[in-house]
């Protein structure tokens, strides 16, 4: 019999979103419903009114206490934090605490990143600690698409903040998932001390759990029994899915194929990597391919990593914002490097500027941009911002998360593309990534080709790749339902007389730009935010607004904020004078019939009059 579950736009506070992401029996989880179960990552935390927003940001107990998990880069998960202080008590000193990262070369950018924010500290009291397997086996190459090593930095406890600030605005830290399978091993002597490991060292020899001996074709998805297997081989049994770990390098590729645009098709793997390119919705730019697709463990860190090769191959010069941005986009430009020239409001005289300070001599590493921005959802005059690249020699970093790659084809105008696919790629909200991409006919492609390719490594976990392949298989009608969602709630706000300005990019004042890189049969895209009158009736409308309610976007299900109390709470003036209002409401459009959804706004329009 089927376990009861509650509705999503019930979820309390603090609690996941989706609702019920807990370790839990595999007979358990056979009886809940798959549609609201995750398994170890929750990517957004419920905030269901204005009240509980605010209180979040101002560090109200009430709120604070209830939190059991929040936005990975935000809200370090539970997992991880003991994970972290296992760690610590074996290895630590008295005073310290340890972050976790999944490579050293990672963990000393952290390490640096302290020395710039607290050069008083010495070595001894911000150090790395590498923990490999103490199997030689599962340290070769046979055993690198799982790569269950960790990097531990560790650093005083009242320095806590500095660690904070690099896990969230570089996206590097490791994945609860990783973290889980990793405490495992740590848990029973079988990840160790990479000093204590010599290069002929075979005494030790780890088995590891049984998902990960048993060799498999990496072209075949394979079905798991009872009798041979145990209950954590395959993800089927912990998620309803039939899929051994040892395909993730498959699954990465499937992946990098539905990014590119030349897999669309809503099959299994073991299929998927056999069709056909689907030159019908692939990125029209010639000689391109899923070899210029690289995956990162989250979309933040795909913006961090652009921002690294930018500086690494033109030197250590600024770098532009262009446009109202995601506040880490601006904060990475800021924090890593000399610095930004931050266009706020994305207008054209900001480019008029921009063209002014290049004609007098001024260099730039890169220019980044969002398509269309987010909150306001205006698109920046690509075309224009190409062609002073192209001059001037800069890079053009352009983040299409919201507008995504099946509305909008914004490769030629660009050096390199980035996205986060814990968005509406995956959809599900219970698996981080994000992806990067090198368009091939820019100038600049040769020497970022191969920058980057010595630089880049692989940190998306075997299992959240997975994850994430499972989700995006239906990417193309889930994109389609959405687009028609969103127009339908964007008519109902702009009817109402209360409402002051709906943004979306069909209403915008830059629809031109936007039509100019849409697709053929492309939509407008499921995020639109909107603004009122006054702040009782923004609150009124909100807390009356019967959604699911937290942070992030491009869920399967409408996902509400206040997008402006809860990303910039402590700049609220800064962003008043770009024009975004503190009282914005933004709305992340699902899935759910149209008719119901339109409903369920129009009752909370009607709430403000009562």
């Amino acid at each position: 019999m089927a376990l009861a579950v509650e509705p999503l736009n019930q979820v309390d506070v603090g609690e996941s979103i989706p609702p019920l992401t807990v370790h839990v029996s595999q007979q358990t989880m056979l009886d809940l419903l798959k549609h609201y179960l995750t398994v170890f990552e929750a990517v957004s935390v419920s905030l269901p009114t204005w009240r509980a927003n605010v209180g979040y940001e101002e560090g109200e107990e009430w709120v604070l206490s209830k939190m059991k998990t929040g936005y990975p880069r935000f809200f370090i998960h539970k997992s991880i934090q003991v994970f972290a202080a296992a760690i610590a008590d074996k290895y630590g000193k008295e005073g310290e605490q340890a972050i976790l990262f999944p490579s050293h070369a990672i963990a000393s950018r952290c390490s640096d990143f302290f020395k710039k924010l607290a050069p008083e500290l010495n070595e001894q009291q911000v150090r790395i600690l590498d923990l490999l397997p103490a199997s030689a086996k599962e340290r070769s190459e046979e055993y690198s698409i799982i790569s269950p090593k960790i990097s531990a930095v560790f650093f005083p406890m009242d320095k806590f903040s500095i660690a904070k600030q690099y896990w969230q605005h570089s996206g590097d830290g490791v994945s609860s998932r990783r973290a889980e399978y990793c405490h495992n091993l740590f848990s029973k002597g079988l990840l160790v001390d990479a000093s204590t490991i010599t290069s002929d060292d075979t005494s030790r020899f780890c088995k590891g759990p049984r998902r990960y001996q048993r060799k498999t074709s990496m072209d075949i998805t394979t079905n798991a029994t009872s009798d041979d297997q145990d209950s954590t081989q395959f993800v089927e049994q912990r998620f309803g899915r039939n899929l051994d770990l040892s395909m993730a390098r498959n699954a990465k590729l499937a992946c990098r194929r539905r990014i590119a645009g030349h897999l669309t098709a809503d099959v299994e793997l073991s299929d998927a990597l056999r069709l056909e390119k689907d030159l019908t919705r692939t990125r029209h730019v010639a000689d391109f391919s899923e070899d210029d697709v690289y995956l990162f463990p989250c979309g933040m860190n795909s913006i961090f990593n652009s921002h690294r090769i930018a500086m690494a191959l033109k030197g250590p010069l600024r770098s532009v914002v262009y446009g109202f941005p995601y506040i880490d986009t601006l904060k990475v430009v800021e924090k890593f490097g000399p610095g930004c020239q931050f266009y706020g409001f994305g207008s054209t005289e900001e480019l008029d500027d921009l063209q002014k300070r290049l004609e007098g001599g001024e260099r730039f590493a890169a220019l980044f941009t969002e398509f269309p921005g987010n909150p306001l959802l205006k698109s920046p005059d690509l075309e224009r911002i190409r062609s002073l690249a192209d001059k001037y020699d800069f890079l053009v970093v352009v983040d299409e998360t919201v507008g995504n790659f099946l509305n909008v084809n914004v490769l030629p105008y660009a050096d390199i593309v980035v996205s986060s696919l814990t968005k509406v790629f995956s959809g599900d909200s219970n698996v981080m990534g994000g992806s990067a991409i090198l368009n091939p006919k820019a100038r600049s492609y040769g020497p970022l080709k191969r920058t980057w390719d010595s630089d880049y490594e692989d940190h998306h976990w075997a299992e959240d790749s997975i994850f994430l392949e499972r989700n995006s298989r239906d990417f193309v009608s889930r994109i389609e339902r959405i687009n028609a969602n969103a127009e339908a709630i964007c008519d109902v706000l702009r009817a109402h007389p209360r409402v002051k300005q709906v943004n979306y990019p069909k209403y915008s004042p830059t629809r031109a730009l936007y039509d100019k890189c849409r697709n053929p049969g492309g939509g407008y895209g499921g995020l639109l935010s909107a603004t009122f009158y006054s702040k009782p009736d923004a609150v009124a409308f909100f807390d009356n607004l019967d959604t699911v309610k937290g942070p992030s976007l491009g869920t399967n299900f409408t996902l509400s904020s206040p997008y402006v109390i809860l990303a910039h709470y402590n700049e609220l003036e800064w962003c008043e004078s770009y024009g975004v209002e503190t009282d914005l409401v933004r709305f992340s459009v699902g899935l759910e019939e149209t008719n119901q959804l339109v409903g369920t706004f129009q009752r909370a329009l009607d709430a403000i009059s009562k």
